[in-house]
């Protein structure tokens, strides 16, 4: 290869897989190229938490004698990729950002299963707030990881760290999940592509909670290529998860190319009215539904109601944080984060008759939304409501005059769009003048996750905002 290190770094994993594929380059001058830039950037960012280089060595060396020996290569052969730290990786530290339960499981997740399987090379964690609340990356573990556009601001969360180094140029590709937001905020904070899937879209498993549909797994990249390219090896059934769709992952690997002539797009910049936004992404929003008609789409500005999905996101998460945390905060009552205690609280405190409530409520939105989706095929809002803010604060309290509760408040544009069910996708959508990076939400019907894919892939290619790398990292 001519290309240097850093070129080679910040190229898709598309093109990394055909030079893989062509023996242009070897899997072991790849991870190589990678930790390089992970020893360089990483101490400023703070993305990636754990490092097995060894490890990731020995896996590249059998990767290339695969290759050699003709041997059939997963979609993922070759390439590295880091996991989030809540995720459990057989042989190596799981902190899931809390001293707590920092160790080494002895069984992997089912999603990590799927990307081994698939060939990628693991060379890490990557960073997460303490037990992924939050949507701002930084536990008493390891501290914060910094935003690689602009080191004194957040890179999001709770797969911030993921965010960070893919921005940055660690790897190519990375796991996340996300319950109020944590694929998609820290992927607008951080110029990348984060897929909240349709759920059981990546089955989970293990789960104390199977037959849950708030939180989900998903894939994150530089690209919505890349990011179908690694939802083509996480999704499809198993008989584990109760609510895994049975359509295979390899639908995902078919080229996202689409004539968008006539698609029907509506746009809002504040999710009609319920949440306050800053100027700068209000704008960014309604620039993208400009971008949309110039790509002959019928573009109106629309919303759902979804008046009902404030209280269904807030009961099923408490509800969920007491069955998670509630154990744990009995045990360790000064252990736990304030925020986490305060949500494992309310939880404890809701009656059957609340929970119930709250199930009404999901289907009630749930056919709201699936009637607006008989009228539009695509829903474009903000990501998040803010641009990325200083590293050192927990939460924004304030947004456009409008003071925040508490630091969900913030996220609501969304983990409003979690309640529903929808696939919903952040792309790259442009930079402030200061060159803070913000993305766009693109939601689509209930489980449209490739029309939705489709639909980001045009956009990304007609505004190209993803080439824009980091500066001054080294």
């Amino acid at each position: 290869m001519t290309t240097t290190d850093d070129d080679l770094c910040f190229r898709t994993a598309l093109d990394l897989g055909h030079l893989l594929r062509t023996r242009e380059l070897s899997a072991r001058e790849l991870l190589e190229a990678h930790l390089a830039r992970i020893e360089r950037v990483n101490p400023a960012v703070n993305a990636i938490v754990t490092l097995v280089a060894d490890r990731a060595r020995e896996a590249a060396r059998q990767a290339d004698e695969r290759i050699v020996a003709g041997e059939e290569l997963g979609p993922l052969h070759g390439l590295p990729i880091a996991h989030k730290d809540l995720h459990d990786t057989a042989g190596i530290r799981t902190s899931h950002g809390s001293p707590l339960v920092d160790g080494v499981p002895d069984q992997d997740d089912l999603l990590i299963e799927r990307i081994r399987a698939a060939g990628a090379i693991t060379i890490g964690k990557t960073n997460v707030p303490e037990f992924g609340a939050g949507s701002h990356t930084f536990n008493p573990i390891f501290g914060a990881t910094h935003n690689p556009y602009d080191l004194g601001r957040s890179a999001g969360g709770s797969s911030g760290g993921a965010a960070a180094a893919l921005a940055s140029g660690m790897v190519p590709i990375a796991d996340g999940s996300d319950t109020g937001g944590s694929l998609r905020n820290p992927a607008s904070f951080c110029n990348v592509v984060g897929l909240r899937p349709s759920p059981g879209r990546v089955p989970n498993w293990p789960s104390m909670t199977a037959w849950s549909t708030l939180g989900v797994k998903g894939p994150m990249a530089r690209t919505v290529a890349d990011t179908a390219l690694l939802l083509s090896a996480i999704a499809g059934p198993d008989a584990r998860s109760p609510i895994a769709l049975e359509e295979p992952g390899a639908r995902f690997a078919r080229p996202l190319d689409r004539d968008l002539t006539g698609l029907r797009v509506a746009w809002s910049p504040d999710l009609g009215g319920l949440v306050p936004v800053e100027p700068e992404v209000a704008g960014t929003v309604a620039a993208a539904a400009e971008v949309f008609t110039g790509l002959g789409c019928v573009v109106e500005r629309a919303c759902p109601d979804l008046a009902e999905a404030e209280e269904v996101f807030r009961t099923l998460r408490a509800s969920a944080f007491e069955v998670a945390f509630g154990a744990l905060m009995d045990a360790h009552p000064d252990g736990l984060k304030r925020a986490i205690r305060e949500n494992a609280e309310q939880g404890r405190k809701l009656s059957g008759p609340d929970v119930a409530r709250a199930e009404v409520l999901h289907t009630q939105l749930f056919h709201r939304v699936r009637e607006f989706f008989g009228r539009y095929d695509v829903l474009l809002l903000p990501v998040s409501q803010v641009v990325p803010f200083d590293v050192g604060i927990e939460y924004p309290t304030e947004i456009a005059g409008v003071a925040m509760d508490d630091y969900l408040d913030w996220m609501r544009s969304a983990y409003l769009i979690s309640s529903t069910g929808s696939p919903a996708l952040s792309v790259p959508a442009g930079f402030t003048p200061g060159g803070l990076p913000v993305g766009v939400q693109i939601v689509g019907p209930h489980r449209a996750d490739f029309a939705v894919l489709q639909v980001g892939h045009a956009f990304e290619q007609a505004t190209g905002h993803w080439r824009r790398h980091p500066a001054g990292l080294g």
